[in-house]
């Protein structure tokens, strides 16, 4: 690690230091930011756009004097490099090393603080001396489920990026375990991919990706090629996949604020057909994305008249109950009963929003609510028989519960009781003992008493 000794203390040999061993990290190379390595860090890639780093730092002006430093907080730091998070010396130094790599960093003023510079810390238009340890990095990820992984090679133009709906004309190389298996140009709708034949990770991270953008996807079968994989890829089931992703150009959907009710109305039917469609052939995953749109677009609408309040309702409550039966079949029972909770708000007689509520809370174990949700179906329709059936079941898990918490209570019991039985003994006999320790002292002291005493 570099010391204090081995950073200049004043401003002039500082210059001459990093002029004599740094070199110019800047890409218009301005020196803006010159870099002096301490420590090599290992060999192999390094940091792209995007990636989580962990790193170490200690920022001092020119004279030495330290004015921030993550050390003396014992906490490393992380941020997505290249996104602006930080001083864009930061961003444009981390992009330049290796993990494990010490480095120096001399900034002017305008890749740190610029011309106000920071108050009772660093004066304005002053350039500043950061010391930097990679620790570590690691890819964006895209989703919750750490299931699509993103590594940019090369960043995008503007701010702009694909929606759902959107034109997008790509180029795309696919790899599994190190071989080539899709390498193609090929236009599609982001939605849609799937009749384009892609994956859907790739289709997912359209809206994350900008003009020009190349990146790397790292997929998990989810968003791969499933348990099913892909023969004619000679791709096996449950296989990670790798795509190289270029984005060429796009053409943004409309937004729901660009469209009139007409407009939203018209391409409603059309969405709605395409993700029964997908439901028929079990991509779940696909019509998930064509129901939301709809409600996306119709949810804080009112309508004008009766007819149209009753499409707007229609399509609204056809596209939750569809959206429910796609979250049964991924095994997402939340989202079932947060859809179908919101059919109940409009029609709380809704057979098979109370019946598809039921099945998710008997999935999650949660018999009663379930029981009360299959009661209510047969509130509305008495001869509901699936209901019925569904009742029973949670009548007979609802008694093994109950058997099995017995059971472990009765055990619970049991073996309280042993270990009071057992603490009681040991209380017993050192009671026993103590006693006997107390009467043979007695015995003594009444001796010692009787040899006192004058005869």
């Amino acid at each position: 690690m570099t010391t204090d000794q081995d950073l200049p203390m004043d401003g002039q040999s500082a210059t001459a230091v990093f002029a004599a061993k740094g070199i110019d990290v800047t890409p218009n190379k301005d020196h803006g930011v010159i870099k002096v390595v301490k420590h090599e860090g290992q060999d192999g890639d390094r940091p792209m756009i995007g990636d989580r780093v962990t790193v170490h730092y200690t920022g001092k002006l020119l004279n030495g004097k330290k004015f921030d430093c993550s050390r003396d907080r014992k906490e490393p730091f992380c941020f997505n490099v290249g996104k602006g998070q930080v001083l864009k010396a930061w961003d444009i130094g981390v992009l330049s090393m290796q993990r494990g790599e010490v480095c120096t960093l001399l900034c002017k003023p305008e890749y740190a603080y610029g011309p106000a510079g920071n108050p009772d810390k660093i004066p304005p238009s002053t350039p500043v001396v950061f010391e930097m340890e990679l620790l570590s990095f690691e890819g964006e990820m895209l989703t919750d489920d750490s299931g699509i992984l993103r590594r940019i090679k090369v960043k995008g133009d503007g701010y702009s990026n694909p929606n759902d709906g959107a034109t997008v004309d790509v180029h795309l190389e696919g790899s599994c375990g190190g071989r080539l298996f899709d390498c193609r140009d090929v236009s599609f709708i982001v939605g849609e991919g799937e009749d384009k034949g892609v994956p859907l990770g790739v289709d997912r991270a359209m809206d994350k990706m900008q003009k020009g953008e190349c990146c790397i996807l790292y997929l998990k079968p989810k968003y791969g090629f499933g348990s099913e994989g892909k023969p004619e890829y000679k791709i096996g089931p449950d296989k990670d996949i790798v795509y190289e992703v270029t984005l060429k150009d796009f053409q943004r959907a409309k937004e729901s604020w660009e469209m009139d009710l007409k407009q939203k109305l018209d391409l409603a039917a059309g969405v709605k057909h395409k993700g029964n469609q997908y439901f028929k052939a079990g991509q779940h995953h696909q019509a998930v994305i064509q129901y939301q749109r709809i409600v996306s677009w119709l949810e804080m609408e009112c309508g004008t008249g009766m007819e149209q309040q009753k499409k707007i309702q229609d399509f609204i409550l056809t596209s939750h109950l569809n959206l429910a039966l796609c979250f049964l079949r991924l095994k997402e029972y939340s989202q079932v009963v947060e859809n179908c909770n919101k059919v109940i708000e409009l029609d709380e007689s809704n057979e098979k929003a109370l019946y598809r509520r039921g099945e998710a809370r008997l999935l999650r174990n949660e018999f009663t609510l379930a029981m009360a949700d299959f009661q209510q179906v047969l509130q509305v329709n008495p001869s509901n028989r699936a209901a019925r059936a569904q009742i029973s079941i949670c009548q007979s898990k609802i008694k093994e519960h109950h058997e099995q918490d017995k059971k472990t209570y009765a055990n619970m019991f049991q073996k309280f009781a042993e270990r009071d039985a057992k603490t009681g003994k040991t209380k017993r006999r050192r009671d026993d003992s103590t006693r006997s320790s107390m009467n043979g002292e007695v015995g003594t002291k009444r001796r010692r008493r009787s040899q006192d005493c004058p005869s």
